[in-house]
């Protein structure tokens, strides 16, 4: 498994759904990913996975970073107990959110070029564009470019789970 260091999330595709909690950006942002997702206010479960997990000095370190965040709702899709479960499992915990992370600042239009990704947990993400949709593992991105300091994040509807 790679180091910690490395660690990028990876999760989701398409703007209406994260631009409620999103302040305007300007081309250069100041907040770096964990506080992006934070100040989002659609991400308190991946918030809470990131501090339980012990990633977020990481997260907040120089990346850069891809995300494909889930949101809360993407969360509550897990069967009952799941989360409860993860939270208490940390190494299997850091395993699921490295899985949503990619090295590097990879925008939309390169995702979709893309059959997979390596993600920072060593594993490959499917990438596939299905009934023009984008799909990262059997998540669809929901929202796409929301800008970090230190990378970009998108959004997905589903919790991506490695093999």
């Amino acid at each position: 498994m790679h180091s910690i260091k490395h660690l990028v999330l990876v999760t989701a595709f398409a703007m209406p759904a994260l631009t409620q909690g999103v302040v305007a950006q300007s081309s250069m942002p100041t907040r770096d990913v964990v506080e992006t997702v934070v100040a989002a206010g659609s991400f308190k479960i991946l918030a809470t996975a990131l501090e339980a997990a012990g990633v977020v000095e990481t997260l907040k370190g120089p990346g850069p970073f891809t995300v494909f965040a889930p949101t809360d709702e993407a969360f509550a899709k897990l069967p009952k107990g799941t989360l409860e479960s993860l939270l208490k499992d940390k190494a299997k915990l850091v395993s699921i959110l490295t899985y949503h992370v990619v090295s590097g600042r990879v925008m939309a239009k390169d995702v979709v070029a893309l059959k997979s990704a390596k993600t920072v947990n060593g594993e490959e993400l499917a990438i596939r564009v299905k009934e023009g949709q984008v799909m990262v593992g059997n998540a669809r991105v929901t929202a796409t470019h929301i800008k970090a300091s230190n990378g970009v994040i998108h959004v997905i509807d589903s919790v991506l789970l490695p093999k």
